[in-house]
């Protein structure tokens, strides 16, 4: 089979050329790349609700939420986790929430709205642990029904069998200081004072303020926390007091000075929490960091204030200098190099939360945001790395120098079942999933497929090398974790394809040979899930029901990733999909704006499966790039 006409080879340079030119044009002066990253509304709910306690909500343009939510709430009355999802019960008491602390009567007609839906959902009672932590603290929830966390857990050696360094870097850093203010159970004014008891289904009189039971072996940790209540009641809770203030210690270690905490808001937010539950003024240092901060999470426009749950510019600029090298810059285009060194400039060269489960692991990774030193990930790294190995910087000695660093660092992060985590070394006691107060199913960040395929993907394509050994362990994993479809599945994006995108890539070009039968499968699956316009899609319902993988409305940036996994297969056993892959570029070349961008509402991103998801604004844009590209290279081959 010829390859597609000459107009269509035309095409593939004119889109490519077109989005060159869009990517080049939003290019900071300092050389990175950064766009928004998007949630749902509850990181916005819950940064009003912050202000309110803190008395600073005056001092920023609070107001304009307001019309930010009034546009994300759908026909039927509620509020959505990801586009699409007919609307998510805990994010639309947060929002319905967060519009009564604006100033919004009961009586508008889209709190009305939004009522009929929470209450036909089962009201309060029915919500997520958090969203009932965030009513508790102004007294529209009882903390009877908060999950209680001993402050003494923060004395717990690193070698005991649980302590705080055995749960996600997200969940510690979000969990240490609600420690503190889950021991103080405290209950702010606010101003105006707001109530929701018409959003409790069963009326207030019948409300049951408990932790729901499973009926199984796990509500012994129901037990358990009864007495823990118990203990706090009687004020018998040993080493309280010297836990409460080690947590103090543990937050004021860790916020950066730009005022950051774990670069994620869930941290941040809980962190200020704390110091206001102790006390702090609103004009300590510490504080005004810290909400400054916060501040520097939002985006404002001239009609609505909004709230990001975290910013991506490490990751987003490695993406968009691969995409644009591989789809014909220059390695040495003043761009790229100028992002290049930015890039360098970004790497961690401090100790962080890692080393205290990786003693052998020495500094020299990246993290995802511009500031984050406590919490670099594998998965920035690996990209990093095969961004700076794509370019030509004026010191290469340098770079190459940091190249190494972040492999050694890489090699050492290595689990024991032969996979890389994101942000820890054997984070996985599966139990910590169980306790009622991790009901996002988000304690530990265990190795998994994507991760253990991005490391294995920038060994190959950098000529990098790890212990042959724990190269074939990795190998091994992802042989394992093949599921029966032939597909992979994705922790941190929607979801199997890509998934299987990643490992194609990294077995393509790690061990072509030994996972040929694998590689075939994958491949396979990809063409088996294409939909009838050419492109593919997902929806993060696949993470709730298996039975949806690779089943959904075709985007710009899940078509990408299958058409990078097709390239990968082919190029590894000489068996290329042709008219899937063909299809697929058409798809992209017809969904093409007259600028040179894609665009797509759905979130392909993944915060925590099933319960929190994101729209990262440049996947629509650099990996369709980083697929055109791909595509010519090959195509001028065949």
């Amino acid at each position: 089979m010829q390859i597609q006409d000459k107009q269509t080879v035309s095409r593939v340079k004119d889109a490519i050329a077109k989005n060159q030119n869009y990517l080049l044009s939003i290019q900071y002066p300092d050389g990175y790349w950064w766009a928004e990253l998007e949630s749902n509304v509850t990181i916005t709910a819950e940064v009003v609700l912050l202000h309110k306690i803190w008395g600073t909500d005056r001092e920023r343009p609070l107001h304009k939420v307001e019309a930010y939510l009034r546009s994300q709430q759908r026909d039927h009355g509620g509020w959505e986790l990801f586009y699409g999802d007919g609307g998510e019960l805990s994010t639309s008491v947060e929002a319905y929430m967060a519009l009564k602390l604006l100033g919004v009567p009961e009586t508008d007609a889209a709190m009305v709205k939004a009522r009929k839906f929470i209450l036909e959902r089962g009201g309060i009672s029915k919500t997520r642990i958090f969203t009932k932590l965030h009513l508790a603290l102004i007294g529209c929830y009882s903390w009877q029904g908060i999950p209680s966390l001993p402050p003494w857990v923060m004395l717990l050696p690193d070698n005991f069998v649980f302590n705080i360094y055995e749960m996600s870097s997200w969940a510690r850093s979000s969990t240490v200081p609600l420690l503190i203010v889950i021991d103080r159970k405290p209950v702010f004014k606010i101003n105006p004072a707001i109530t929701l008891d018409e959003l409790y289904a069963e009326g207030l009189e019948q409300v049951k303020y408990e932790l729901p039971s499973n009926g199984d072996w796990t509500d012994l940790f129901i037990t358990l926390d009864k007495t823990f209540k118990l203990a706090e009641t009687l004020n018998l809770v040993p080493f309280r007091e010297e836990g409460i203030q080690a947590a103090e210690r543990w937050i004021l270690e860790r916020q950066e000075a730009t005022g950051d905490w774990g670069g994620i808001i869930p941290a941040m937010l809980n962190s200020l929490l704390a110091l206001r539950a102790l006390d702090y003024n609103p004009a300590d240092p510490i504080v005004e960091r810290g909400l400054r901060a916060v501040d520097n999470f939002a985006i404002e426009t001239a009609d609505t204030y909004t709230v990001q749950p975290c910013i991506s510019p490490v990751w987003d600029t490695a993406w968009a200098m691969r995409a644009l090298i591989e789809s014909g810059l220059t390695p040495d285009h003043p761009a790229v190099v100028q992002a290049g060194e930015w890039l360098l400039s970004k790497q961690i060269l401090d100790y962080g939360d890692w080393a205290i489960k990786n003693k052998k692991g020495k500094p020299g990774a990246w993290a995802f945001e511009f500031d984050n030193r406590f919490y670099p990930d594998v998965d920035d790294t690996a990209v990093v790395v095969m961004a700076l190995n794509q370019v030509k910087l004026p010191n290469e000695k340098l770079k190459q120098a940091a190249i190494a660093r972040a492999v050694n660092w890489t090699a050492s992060m290595q689990c024991q079942p032969g996979g890389w985590a994101a942000f820890d070394l054997d984070n996985n006691q599966e139990w910590l999933n169980l306790v009622p107060y991790g009901d996002l199913k988000a304690m530990i960040d265990p190795n998994t497929a994507d991760v253990t395929a991005r490391v294995l993907e920038m060994l190959g394509s950098g000529n990098l090398s790890i212990d042959t050994r724990n190269q074939e362990r990795a190998i091994s994993y992802l042989i394992r974790e093949q599921e029966t479809e032939g597909c992979w599945f994705g922790r941190w994006g929607v979801n199997y394809i890509y998934g299987t995108s990643g490992v194609l890539s990294a077995l393509s070009l790690i061990a072509p040979e030994k996972t040929q039968v694998s590689i075939e499968r994958g491949a396979a699956w990809l063409v088996g899930c294409q939909n009838s316009d050419g492109g593919w899609g997902e929806t993060c319902r696949s993470y709730n029901d298996p039975a949806l993988k690779g089943q959904g409305p075709s985007t710009a940036s899940q078509t990408a990733w299958a058409i990078i996994g097709l390239i990968a297969a082919g190029q590894a056993t000489s068996k290329f999909a042709k008219l899937a892959m063909e299809k697929g570029i058409n798809y992209l070349l017809e969904t093409q704006q007259s600028d040179g961008t894609w665009y797509e509402a759905d979130f392909t991103g993944t915060g925590f499966p099933c319960h929190f998801y994101l729209k990262y604004h440049l996947y629509q844009q650099y990996f369709p790039l980083l697929a055109l590209g791909r595509y010519q290279a090959i195509s001028e081959l065949w």
